[in-house]
């Protein structure tokens, strides 16, 4: 299946005044940092901890393989939170870039205005409904 994706043009403009826009931008760079203060940690604590470090082990004895294991499942699902974190931090920005250039609140597939109430919940929304649907059900 070819994806007939329309890029919104930039002679579209936003749903959203200018005192909106302003508005909805403060919120999104305080959700990024919040999010990077996040990922930071998460990452931070996860690479640069010992397995001996992360599981509060003082002793000199080796660790017991069922031990490694689980704390190499911690690792890994840290690191999968970390990049969970990542992927916000992307659609954050690219949110922000809409804001910049005045498209914020179109739809990038079909162009149509985005609700403000999808906007609300998921402010790095980028596709209408309708378009983030077929979107899934093709990837899906």
């Amino acid at each position: 299946m070819v994806n007939k994706k329309k890029k919104v043009s930039k002679a579209a403009s936003s749903p959203f005044t200018k005192k909106e826009l302003a508005s909805v931008r403060a919120k999104l760079v305080k959700k990024k940092a919040q999010i990077l203060e996040d990922f930071i940690k998460i990452e931070g604590d996860t690479l640069n901890k010992s397995y001996k470090d992360a599981s509060g082990d003082l002793s000199g004895y080796a660790f017991h393989m069922a031990d490694m294991a689980t704390d190499l499942y911690d690792r890994e699902f840290s690191l999968g939170l970390a990049e969970e974190e990542r992927e916000r931090l992307f659609a954050l920005d690219d949110a922000l870039k809409r804001v910049d250039e005045g498209i914020y609140g179109l739809c990038d597939s079909c162009g149509v205005k985005i609700s403000k109430q999808r906007l609300k919940v998921m402010p790095q929304a980028k596709n209408c409904i309708k378009c983030q649907e077929e979107e899934e059900k093709s990837t899906g």
